[in-house]
């Protein structure tokens, strides 16, 4: 261990973003946070400003460190986890996005990815990336904007312009425009980069209509990208490692080191991850994932991902403002005793896994003259839990690996109803850790192997050991009443 004391991170989410400082124990002794502003400019499209998510970079970095009181030589490295699949195209000269970043969760594409699928690029897609031809992912995206905006693909064409998830700009941006890169999760996120080669497809990128110019360098999640540069902040020649996807940065926080070992993330959606080793080959509704790349080399993972999960107890309060803050949500879903046939499918934007339906929209069903506030809450509450046990039941059974239990991080694990709940729908433990923001941790963990704070995966696996434990206690009928409530709710929207 070297005498530096301290890791800086950047934990860059849909919602806003925070800067961690971590000792060399694993603990985080400082944080600060920053919302940013969602654009949704119609129905169903969702954006956000690069220039204002850079602005609030350097904003909480500038404040975390001040407000430790410490002098900047005991500064190791920087860390970046970052939203996925959220993509940004912009001049490598000037700097200045062609467009705001569209996110993740955005599913303007849908069209375009059908009119793909009907070309029959779907099977090809699939086999090279291990992903679903969906508007969840990068590439349709770039499409979008280069089709879409005036000047772009000229522009592109003459080699004016460069394109990154939000790792790939921060790093740009901080690195003063000197290294534009990736690592291997967010390259596996993009629907461009072929997860067997390990490089940049040339067939998805014509079928995308990419110029190869545009895309960043790849690399493992522990190697250095460069220095920090930007005068506006102290703190420059900070080397910056520890680069990773925010899932599969929770998936390395939560020290998912061993096949098997799963985790799930409840942020505004929820990305159920299961460490599989060697590359398993998804089918119906998984996706296959690279894990991380330590030292050039890599791991793979099987992931479902859910589109809507915090984001629908956001909509309980903002939209339908049934609550004045999310600390009532579990006080109102304990205050009746069953779910008394309500279930409510969050479809806001489509469903992810297993069903994978752009199309599909939100519904309430079940509803009586006896229905209140409650019953609402307590089904938005219950759609989280189901949807994970949709997603980890078809794992179960594509790996044919068992999971003896789901480790479990974001903020919703503060619920313990919820957390419960989970328990009984899985039939399984589920375990919180006691160390918040997982994903943060995971580029912290990657970032200390990067610049030698620790040597190896197993020390890694000796840190923060403290967890909170939920055990199953319903009993098999109800919970087979409850799940079958479920799935046939989501049947009767998928039909719509």
């Amino acid at each position: 261990m070297t005498t530096t004391e301290y890791i800086l991170a950047i934990d860059q989410s849909t919602s806003g973003t925070k800067a961690l400082l971590v000792n060399t124990t694993g603990t985080i002794t400082h944080k600060r946070a920053v919302s940013h502003k969602q654009y949704y400019p119609q129905l169903g499209w969702v954006e956000h400003d690069p220039i204002e998510i850079y602005e609030n970079v350097k904003r909480v970095l500038l404040e975390v460190v001040e407000s430790a009181s410490i002098s900047l030589s005991e500064l190791s490295v920087l860390a970046i986890t970052n939203q996925r699949e959220t993509i940004v195209v912009w001049d490598k000269e000037t700097g200045v996005p062609v467009y705001n970043a569209i996110v993740w969760q955005c599913r303007r594409t849908a069209d375009l990815c059908k009119e793909l699928k009907l070309l029959g690029y779907e099977n090809a897609i699939k086999s090279k990336t291990g992903l679903k031809l969906d508007p969840y992912f990068s590439a349709s995206k770039v499409k979008w904007i280069m089709d879409t905006i005036p000047g772009v693909r000229e522009r592109a064409n003459e080699g004016k312009l460069i394109l990154g998830t939000i790792d790939s700009w921060l790093i740009w941006k901080l690195t003063g425009g000197k290294v534009h890169a990736t690592d291997y999760t967010n390259a596996s996120r993009t629907l461009l980069y072929n997860i067997h080669t390990l490089e940049w497809d040339a067939e998805l990128l014509e079928i995308f209509r990419i110029p190869a110019p545009m895309l960043p360098k790849v690399r493992s999640s522990n190697d250095e990208f460069g220095v920090l540069a930007d005068a506006d902040l102290p703190f420059t020649g900070l080397p910056i490692s520890g680069v990773i996807g925010d899932s599969q940065g929770a998936l390395f926080g939560q020290k998912c080191f061993e096949k098997g070992m799963a985790k799930a993330t409840y942020g505004t959606g929820t990305s159920v991850l299961m460490h599989t080793g060697e590359l398993v080959r998804a089918e119906n509704g998984l996706v296959t994932s690279i894990a991380w790349g330590i030292n050039g080399e890599i791991s793979y993972a099987l992931e479902g991902i859910i589109h809507s999960t915090g984001d629908t107890i956001r909509w309980l309060k903002e939209n339908l403002e049934l609550i004045n803050d999310v600390n009532e949500v579990e006080s109102l879903a304990r205050s009746i005793s069953d779910n008394q046939g309500i279930y409510f499918v969050p479809a806001f934007v489509g469903l992810g896994a297993p069903y994978w339906n752009s199309y599909a929209r939100a519904a309430i069903m079940g509803i009586s003259t006896n229905t209140g506030k409650a019953h609402f809450v307590r089904a938005a509450l219950e759609s989280i839990a189901y949807q994970v046990k949709d997603a980890i039941e078809l794992m179960k059974s594509e790996s044919n690996i068992n999971m003896k239990e789901l480790r479990v991080d974001g903020g919703a694990t503060a619920n313990s109803f919820l957390m419960q709940f989970q328990s009984d729908m899985l039939a399984t433990n589920v375990v919180v850790s006691n160390v918040a923001e997982l994903s943060s941790m995971g580029s912290v963990y990657l970032a200390g192997l990067g610049v030698g704070i620790w040597d190896s995966i197993d020390e890694i696996s000796k840190l923060n050991l403290e967890n909170k434990l939920y055990q199953p206690t319903m009993s098999d009928e109800v919970r087979k009443e409850y799940y079958r409530g479920w799935k046939q709710t989501v049947q009767s929207v998928l039909m719509k």
